[in-house]
């Protein structure tokens, strides 16, 4: 039996244009393209540890401590990949995994968590010559993809897509693609990321996909989506930070609004959320700033600004933001690289 051994640091992503939906009858497929900016600071280093073996044993470690409960998350996502990378379905699996964001800080960490590991077992086909390092990096964007969606986009940076989209050359519902076709303004762009809820949502991801199935407003949400993303990819190239701002703000609202519109229908956003919102409108109203926000599903702002500003951008949130975060609770991040290899 032999062991081999990677470690893979991804990160977390904030996707501009979202997804939400999935096609039927298939296997983490996306109903509509998105884009992301890949950040730097909120990632997962993984070390997988694989060791040879004709049945399947999994075992993960979260900062050192045994958790048990990821193991059957672990082991759908090993059946599915098993069809791309047949010597998965068996071996022992030994998974150290820490986040350098606090746990249950409200940052999803599947995204930056599935991304890493998928990375850790290419890099192992590689060492056992079941993959080649051309297919490097498409291969771990679909392997992360079948674990998480949105992790397939963490395997890149300075952004990535997901989708299949007649505007962006190469892109695939298989797997994300980099992007970096964008103004230097957009490549150190800031985001801090305000914790308004820490806790558990009350709907899931996964589940909020699945209800979107009935939602009276979907075909046209999906129509709507595929011209953001065409609109998004002048906007990034010319540097427009209004359009910009107008097509980010509206993307969050409309996935927002899509949860508040599915049947059953649900509301992740916190009374702060609204309040964190209209300060960041007032005060780009008031001085003139190109501050926008962005939300994920869940009540947490993404709070968005150039580098040039980030001295402004920083007293704006410790004097007037923090008072509606969670014990004044926020994260300072921009757009990285994407994930590398320890």
């Amino acid at each position: 039996m032999k062991t081999f051994i990677s470690s893979w640091k991804s990160p977390s992503n904030i996707a501009l244009v979202k997804y939400w939906g999935k096609k039927p009858n298939a296997v983490q497929i996306p109903a509509n393209a998105s884009i992301s900016f890949t950040l730097s600071n909120c990632a997962t280093t993984t070390k997988l540890t694989y060791t040879e073996h004709e049945s399947l044993a999994v075992k993960v470690l979260l900062d050192g401590n045994e958790e048990p409960s990821f193991v059957e998350k672990i082991e759908q996502f090993i059946s599915r990949i098993a069809h791309i990378l047949p010597f998965t379905s068996t071996g022992i699996y030994l998974i150290e995994t820490s986040n350098s964001f606090p746990h249950s800080s409200g940052i999803a960490s599947s995204a930056s968590g599935m991304s890493a590991l998928a990375l850790c077992i290419c890099d192992i086909a590689v060492e056992k010559g079941e993959l080649t390092e051309n297919n490097f990096k498409r291969t771990a964007s679909e392997l992360a993809r079948l674990g998480s969606g949105s992790a397939s986009r963490s395997v890149f940076g300075p952004m990535g897509e997901w989708g299949l989209h007649h505007d962006y050359a190469g892109s695939s519902d298989q797997f994300a693609i980099a992007y970096d076709d964008i103004h230097p303004i957009f490549s150190d762009f800031c985001d801090t990321i305000l914790l308004v809820h820490k806790g558990q949502k009350t709907v899931s991801s996964t589940v909020g996909h699945g209800l979107l199935d009935n939602n009276p407003y979907v075909e046209a949400r999906f129509a709507q989506a595929g011209e953001n993303m065409t609109k998004m990819k002048a906007i990034l190239k010319s540097g427009d930070i209004d359009a910009f701002i107008k097509l980010v703000e509206s993307e969050a609202l409309t996935l927002h609004s899509l949860m508040m519109s599915s049947d059953p229908y649900f509301i992740l956003m916190k009374p702060e959320t609204l309040r964190l919102i209209e300060a960041i409108w007032a005060k780009r109203e008031k001085d003139g700033f190109k501050w926008c926000f962005t939300l994920d599903a869940g009540a947490n702002i993404h709070f968005l600004y150039p580098q040039s500003d980030k001295q402004a951008a920083h007293a704006f949130i410790s004097n007037e933001l923090a008072q509606y975060c969670e014990n004044g609770a926020y994260l300072h991040d921009e757009v990285g690289v994407g994930a590398v290899k320890i």
